[in-house]
């Protein structure tokens, strides 16, 4: 018998798919079109296992709509732009740009290793000008469009990055490419994309998009952070300054007694500049700024805050409010300044007990009376308007809007919406990245470079700085310009944008990524977008996926595209997870570094820690390459299908890939064993009868077909689909061992069962499959065929099942014919081995069928 090998197998189906181009694409307007994605990859130097399992997933869906008669687009390409190649660039001492595109041929041999059916006519890396053309174009017209601006505003700052971040990018307090990395905040100009334009729409949408996932909406909607209110303008006492605070409670405007502003709003360095609480104020500021935003505002977190020598005017109430600066307020909520209310917010209570602030009671319970001695702690709950001039009796839920209306009337403010998301800042400082297409001219301003004249390329014959800093900044060949206006002498922005902005559009750039008369071929991105499916990580919830639908929304209002939205449906696969060793000298250790649980450097025991995510940081990771090698690609994508439903975590399991392993052999086997009798016979086609027995397998087939083609299509639930596959591989084996002579028609509907496992093994292990196939006799290859469809008659039961009592007990169960009538279902109830024993010698009185489902025998 020939011998599953693998290696030489996936290699040569490879190569024949190849040749035959099966996975080239083009438009069809005959086809329905099923655009699918994963999520590209950045050329880190190796695909690991997330990236084989995002990417079987993704296959299998491709190869199944394929084989369901859809025009497939499923392209790949590289998220080539950022700090890890600078990073990496500075730890190997090359460039970015060849360590960027090394990895990229060493990781696109890896894929196409795995088998999977990427469009590779379609590749592209963003960090090639062809790419980044167009990127800087679509800027240049938000830019016209008054939708990319730059102002100066704190940012905030990885020094081990050298660059700013996003508050997206932000969590916890450090730089979410460097966890432990504290994130400090700097006053310095940057670029900011309005996404805040599209704010209300955004949020709109996260109802219109029932192929995502619930967690996901949710995450979105809470970032963007809708809140209903009103803006109400307190007058500084000693100056035309007028300050907009947003409140949800302006119900409690008359008990406003201080204000607060968030450290980094830029009015407290201008309210003490100059003053005896400068010094003071600035240590505050710097001392507060370093504790992250969850830290800050957290209950159990001292309130803290220092004075800043100035006065605010209450509107309502005419009396002046001291000015604080408060280590719980947010510069990102609202206008990142508050009125307290110390009454009625146990926060600004605390504050307010603190620095011995006064208070007013507005609100009282609708029981009793309530003085400020009295209060222990801020009233908070619903009750009747009191110190709130016309508003007094009033329940304070209910005066919300009137409250509102009357400060609008009085000019004092105006009802509105507030959101918690802000526009994006692009800029970063780094220098591999795509340029920000802007000029500074000294008579003309800021101008964006003209659209013939782009792109403006980032020049790769200069090395990076000590400590990885942009040489751009000192770069005169690329900084020295002349205005497009003027003609006079000017200087190009040394910026580079956030390569979260390249992956904010690359997916409409597949429908045409040839395409050199603009960002888009209208008729193919017409015919492509948006993407039906779109597969990646959950991790992906907030920053690529919102901002892609931003992108999305631009390009649609600058009539590039006509979808509203990126992608219809969204699957969020699991981590792949592995437990971890540890040595309590070495720390972290490679499974290899490890035998009989103890560290094979030091030989000490090491500690087992649980399941976590691979990493490269917990050593934890298993390599994919060596995996291919022993095993081949197919069995490392039916561990990675069959392991987990696609939505949860894989939890990584060496004994899991050997069963995988097991079976792809057992398959093997039994078809070049039973080969020759099945290359003799034609597939059963339901035209004769069939014995019981033989129906059974007949059925069996079909209810896999259904089984499989339903996990796939309804739920991506690859795992029970396997394991419906797995259950007919077992009923064909048994059939094939019971012994004795099989009949041609027997043989025929096990042709038809082998036939329909193969065909449904396809997507999954597609390389096998086709080896399988073609072994069968047949001699097109599964990439060309139609998913097999299941039969209703199949699924028909041949035999039911009857309950036999004797004397109103349950003595048997008997299978029976569906076509028999009550005579004959007595007749066989009666000659039941179990049923004799229990009769014996009695006399039967009587024998009852019912509904043909239950045999009552009375003795």
């Amino acid at each position: 018998m020939k011998k599953y090998d693998p290696q030489e197998i996936e290699l040569r189906w490879q190569s024949f798919w190849e040749k035959k181009g099966y996975f080239r694409v083009t438009e069809d307007r005959t086809k329905q079109k099923y655009y699918l994605l994963e999520m590209f990859p950045y050329p880190s130097g190796k695909i690991h296992m997330g990236h084989v399992r995002n990417y079987a997933i993704g296959d299998v869906v491709a190869r199944y709509k394929k084989m369901r008669g859809f025009n497939v687009l499923h392209p790949m390409g590289w998220d080539a732009f950022g700090m890890p190649a600078e990073n990496a660039a500075i730890e190997n001492n090359t460039h970015p740009a060849k360590w960027t595109y090394d990895n990229i041929d060493y990781m696109r041999t890896q894929l196409k290793r795995m088998g999977f059916s990427y469009d590779w006519d379609r590749e592209f890396a963003t960090c090639r000008p062809e790419y980044y053309r167009w990127e800087q174009l679509i800027f240049v017209k938000m830019f016209k469009k008054g939708l990319a601006y730059k102002k100066k505003t704190y940012v905030n700052w990885c020094d081990l990055c050298q660059t700013v971040l996003a508050n997206e990018q932000v969590v916890d307090g450090c730089c979410w490419r460097h966890p432990g990395q504290e994130v400090v905040l700097k006053d310095m100009d940057s670029w900011f994309l309005k996404i805040t334009e599209y704010t209300k729409e955004l949020l709109e949408y996260c109802d219109k998009l029932p192929g995502w996932p619930e967690k996901v909406l949710t995450m979105q909607r809470n970032w963007i952070g809708e809140s209903h209110g009103a803006i109400i303008r307190f007058p500084m006492a000693d100056s035309d300054h007028v300050i907009e605070v947003f409140t949800t409670r302006q119900d409690t405007v008359f008990g406003a007694t201080f204000m607060c502003f968030a450290p980094e709003h830029p009015l407290v360095k201008e309210l003490t500049e100059g003053t005896p609480h400068e010094k003071e104020v600035q240590e505050f500021v710097e001392r507060t700024l370093k504790v992250d935003a969850f830290m800050r505002t957290a209950d159990f977190t001292v309130k803290e805050g220092v004075f800043t020598g100035t006065y605010c005017l209450n509107p309502v109430t005419g009396e002046k409010m001291p000015i604080y600066v408060a280590n719980f307020v947010l510069y990102e909520y609202g206008t990142g300044a508050i009125m307290a209310v110390p009454t009625h917010d146990q926060r600004d209570f605390e504050f307010a007990k603190k620095y011995g602030l006064p208070l007013r009671v507005v609100i009282k319970p609708k029981d009793r009376e309530l003085t400020e001695e009295e209060m222990a702690e801020a009233y908070v709950d619903e009750g009747i308007l009191v110190n709130s001039g016309p508003f007094n009796g009033m329940v304070n839920t209910a005066a919300l809007d009137a409250i509102a209306e009357y400060l609008e009337s009085k000019g004092m403010g105006y009802k509105t919406v507030n959101y918690r998301l802000k526009d994006w800042g692009i800029s970063r400082q780094r220098y591999w990245g795509a340029p920000i297409p802007i000029i500074y001219c000294p008579q003309c301003g800021i101008v964006p470079v003209p659209e013939d004249q782009l792109p403006v390329l980032l020049p790769l014959d200069i090395d990076l700085k000590e400590g990885g800093k942009s040489p751009l900044p000192d770069e005169a060949s690329f900084y020295e310009t002349v205005c497009p206006q003027c003609g006079e002498t000017a200087t190009r922005e040394t910026d580079t944008m956030d390569t979260f902005v390249e992956s904010s559009w690359y997916f409409d750039r597949y429908a045409s990524p040839r395409y050199e008369h603009g960002p888009f071929d209208k008729e193919k991105v017409e015919y492509w977008l948006p993407v039906d499916q779109y597969i990646g990580g959950i991790e992906h919830a907030i920053l690529h996926l919102l901002y892609s639908r931003f992108y999305t929304k631009v390009l649609r209002d600058m009539r590039y595209l006509k979808s509203d939205e990126p992608f219809t449906n969204l699957l969020t696969q699991g981590m792949v997870c592995k437990e971890t060793f540890k040595c309590p000298d070495h720390g972290y250790l490679y499974p290899e570094e490890v035998k009989e649980n103890r560290c094979v450097i030091c030989g000490k025991e090491i500690e087992i820690g649980g399941s976590v995510k691979m990493s490269k940081s917990t050593k934890n990771v298993i390599d994919p390459q060596r995996l291919f090698d022993r095993y081949g690609a197919d069995t490392v994508r039916m561990f990675c299908l069959f392991a987990s439903p696609p939505e949860r975590d894989l939890e990584w399991s060496d004994e899991g890939v050997e069963g995988s392993w097991r079976f792809l052999n057992r398959i093997w086997r039994l078809v070049f064993d039973n080969r020759e009798a099945l290359s003799s016979v034609e597939p059963y086609n339901g035209g004769l009868s069939l014995s019981p027995h033989l129906h059974d397998m007949y059925g069996k087939t079909h209810q896999t077909i259904k089984k499989v083609t339903e996990d796939i299509e309804e739920r991506f639930h690859f795992n029970t689909a396997i394991s419906a596959i797995m259950e007919l591989f077992n009923k064909i084996n048994q059939f094939l061992n019971t012994g004795g002579k099989i009949s041609p028609v027997a043989w025929s509907v096990i042709r038809e069962a082998v036939d329909a496992m193969v065909v449904l093994l396809h997507p999954i292990v597609p390389h096998i499959a086709e080896e399988l196939w073609s072994a069968l006799g047949h001699r097109d290859s599964l990439v060309t065929i139609s998913w097999p469809t299941y039969t209703e008659k199949a699924l028909e039961k041949e035999t039911r099942l009857v309950v036999v009592q004797v004397n109103g007990k349950v003595r048997s169960r008997v299978e029976v014919p569906v076509s028999y009538d009550d005579q004959e279902i007595q007749d066989q109830a009666l000659s039941d081995e179990r049923v004799q024993r229990f009769i014996n010698d009695k006399t039967i009185k009587r024998v009852i069928v019912v509904q043909k489902k239950l045999v009552n025998v009375v003795v």
